[in-house]
């Protein structure tokens, strides 16, 4: 992994950005507006959970999302600015989150190429706890320009079609890490002049990392291969890989950006009460995954790599596993 330096400090995410896209001699810059406009509105967003507590933003709302979840505030007002952002800048044909039942679709000029599918808040549960929550996103291009409506294939797409995904963390600093198939990429934001910041380069998964993230209060529910898979890994091998340690977080993102740094496995299986599993395949695991297999990792719902699954619908869930090659070996042994 790169270390930071001097000339890291220089550069943008939109210099960082538009030169990728300068990589490309088809690129017309409509890609690099469009990730200007999704930093703007997280710009915006970093700045009110930086005031939480003191601009009246904490709290449930008495509304549910499509999900039957009690919304947050910050939820709604997320979900609304990024939205507002990406229509005015007039570069995405339709937006899909997670808050919305349907798919917003944007004007009718039929050369827009972009769909965005959004988590415009992960973690609500730790919002009002002053825990890491964050936004994940996946890019996609349509699959037909041609003055046609938006169809369900443009849509539905494999994570393999992503042409960029990534997610922001609100936590101790504002932090962005994406990829557009070219490697993974994280950025802090400096708030005394507005940008984010090149601060790792390169980004590459640790082949076997220490920890392991599970809620482990769901384990009466589990399937007995992932009861064998959390003893072999808690019981002292002679290797000294095992026992592993537990650490997790409540919110994916933040879960997830801790496998990715420091190397380990995360673990959301399906169960009795979720046998489809919970977390949703569009617009969280798909993103997510297309990050880690960009910085080395696996990504698998348990038989197959999610990034192959054809999404059933925009709220569609999945189980998932994701991290370290060798840890997700030796989990495949017990799947």
């Amino acid at each position: 992994m790169a270390e930071n330096s001097n000339i890291n400090s220089l550069i943008t995410v939109d210099h960082h950005i538009a030169r990728e896209e300068i990589a490309h001699p088809e690129a017309t810059g409509e890609f690099t507006s469009l990730l200007h406009d999704l930093m703007l509105a997280v710009r915006i967003i970093s700045r009110e959970v930086r005031r939480a507590g003191v601009n009246d933003i904490l709290g449930l709302t008495d509304t549910m999302n499509v999900h039957g979840e009690n919304q947050q505030k910050l939820d709604i007002y997320s979900n609304e600015i990024i939205k507002k952002s990406l229509i005015q800048g007039g570069h995405v044909c339709a937006i899909a989150t997670e808050e919305d039942e349907e798919i917003t679709i944007v004007g009718t000029d039929g050369n827009k190429k972009y769909i965005i599918l959004l988590d415009p808040l992960d973690g609500s549960s730790n919002i009002n706890l002053n825990i890491t929550i964050g936004t994940i996103f996946g890019i996609y291009r349509r699959q037909e320009i041609a003055q046609k409506p938006i169809s369900k294939s443009d849509v539905l797409q494999t994570g393999r079609k992503l042409v960029a995904g990534g997610y922001v963390l609100y936590g101790s600093s504002t932090v962005l890490v994406y990829t557009t198939g070219n490697g993974v990429h994280s950025f802090t934001f400096d708030p005394t002049i507005g940008e984010f910041l090149l601060s790792r380069q390169n980004i590459k998964i640790p082949q076997r990392g220490p920890y392991y993230s599970i809620n482990e209060g769901y384990s009466s529910y589990w399937d007995e291969s992932i009861r064998q898979f959390m003893n072999f890994i808690k019981t002292p091998s002679d290797n000294g890989f095992y026992p592993m340690s537990s650490r997790y977080v409540g919110t994916l993102i933040a879960d997830f950006h801790r496998t990715l740094i420091a190397g380990g496995i995360f673990l959301y299986p399906k169960d009795r009460t979720h046998p489809n599993g919970k977390l949703r395949l569009v617009y969280e695991a798909n993103p997510l995954s297309f990050v880690m297999e960009q910085a080395g990792g696996i990504a698998i719902d348990g038989t197959q790599n999610i990034l192959d699954i054809v999404p059933a619908g925009i709220h569609s869930r999945t189980p998932l596993f994701l991290g370290s090659p060798e840890n997700i070996a030796d989990l495949m042994r017990f799947l």
